[in-house]
C-alpha cells in the first residue's frame, strides 16, 4: 500500500489552512486582526459578537477573505446563546479546531468619572459587568466549545489576557487627567481582577484537558495604539515602555497563528507575553 503524499500545508508547521476557528469579539480592534490573519491563511472563521453583522458588513471588513468568514450573533455571558452559536458553526463546517477568547470590556482614559474614579467608589454593577464578560464569558465559551473539542480529541484554546491582569496598573500614567479636569482618573480594578482570573482558568483547563488533545494557552498583550487616544496618555504610556511605543494592532497576529497551528503542539498552560518589554522592568 503506497504512503499518502503530504500536502504543502501539512508540511508547514504554521499552517492553519482548513482549520475551523471561533473568535469572540471578532469585530473589535484586535479581534478583526485575529479573524483576518486566520481567514487569509485558509482557516474558516466564525465571529461571535453580541451585535448582528450581515454578510455585506463581513465582506467590507474582510475583503480578501470574506468567503472564509461568517458572523454569528452570540452573547458569551449566556450559555444557551453560545450553544446556539456553536451549533451553527458545527452545522456549517464542523467541530472547531481553534477558539480565541478575545471579547472583553475595558475602561479607556476617556471614560466618564462615574466608572473611572476612586476604588472606594467604584460601582459594584460595573465590576460585575466587566467580570461577567471578561472572566465568566471566557469560562462559558471554554465550557461549551472546549467540550466539543475534547470529544473530537483536538483543539487549541487561546485566552486573551492583559499586562494589567499580571501586574497592577501604573496609576501615574493617568494622573494628568486630574490636573486637566480636576477629577481623578483611576484605572479601575474590574479589568485587572477579571483578566487575572483568566490565567488560572487557562492553567486549570490545560491540565484538565491535556490528555484529551485540547491545548489551552494565554496570550498577553500590552497597550495597542488607537487614533482616539489623547497624546498625553500615549506619551506617558510610551515613556514607561522599554520599546518606547505602543503595539500596532497587527503585531499579535503571528502569535495567534503560532498558538493555533501545529507549531505550538507541545505548548499548553502557558502565558505568551508580547508586551514590548513592559513586564521586564
Amino acid at each position: 500500500m503506497s504512503e499518502r503524499v503530504r500536502t504543502s500545508a501539512e508540511d508547514d508547521l504554521f499552517s492553519v489552512e482548513g482549520s475551523i476557528a471561533i473568535v469572540t469579539g471578532g469585530m473589535g480592534q484586535l479581534g478583526k486582526q485575529f479573524v483576518k490573519t486566520l481567514a487569509e491563511r485558509g482557516a474558516r472563521v466564525a465571529i461571535f459578537a453580541r451585535h448582528s453583522f450581515n454578510a455585506q458588513t463581513v465582506a467590507e471588513t474582510f475583503p480578501r477573505c470574506a468567503q472564509n468568514v461568517i458572523a454569528v450573533s452570540v452573547d458569551i455571558t449566556k450559555k444557551e446563546s453560545l450553544r446556539k452559536g456553536l451549533k451553527i458553526v458545527m452545522e456549517t463546517w464542523g467541530v472547531p479546531d481553534v477558539l480565541v477568547n478575545n471579547a472583553g470590556l475595558d475602561t479607556q482614559p476617556s471614560a466618564p468619572p462615574e466608572v473611572s474614579g476612586l476604588f472606594e467608589n467604584f460601582p459594584e454593577e460595573v465590576f460585575r459587568e466587566v467580570v461577567e464578560v471578561n472572566l465568566v464569558g471566557t469560562f462559558l465559551a471554554c465550557q461549551v466549545v472546549g467540550a466539543e473539542m475534547a470529544k473530537a480529541g483536538r483543539g487549541s484554546i487561546i485566552n486573551i489576557g492583559s499586562i494589567y491582569g499580571m501586574l497592577s496598573p501604573i496609576q501615574d500614567i493617568y494622573a494628568y487627567k486630574e490636573k486637566k479636569t480636576g477629577i481623578p482618573f483611576v484605572k479601575p480594578v474590574a479589568y485587572s481582577a477579571s483578566k487575572s482570573g483568566v490565567y488560572n482558568l487557562t492553567r486549570y483547563l490545560a491540565t484538565y484537558w491535556g490528555a484529551k488533545g485540547v491545548r489551552v494557552n494565554t496570550l498577553t498583550p500590552s497597550g495597542v495604539w488607537r487614533s482616539t487616544q489623547d497624546a498625553e496618555f500615549q506619551a506617558n504610556y510610551c515613556a514607561r515602555m522599554p520599546m518606547k511605543r505602543m503595539a500596532r494592532e497587527d503585531e499579535y497576529n503571528g502569535a495567534i497563528i503560532f498558538l493555533a497551528s501545529r507549531a505550538s503542539s507541545y505548548m499548553t498552560g502557558s502565558n505568551m507575553i508580547i508586551d514590548g518589554g513592559w513586564t521586564a522592568w
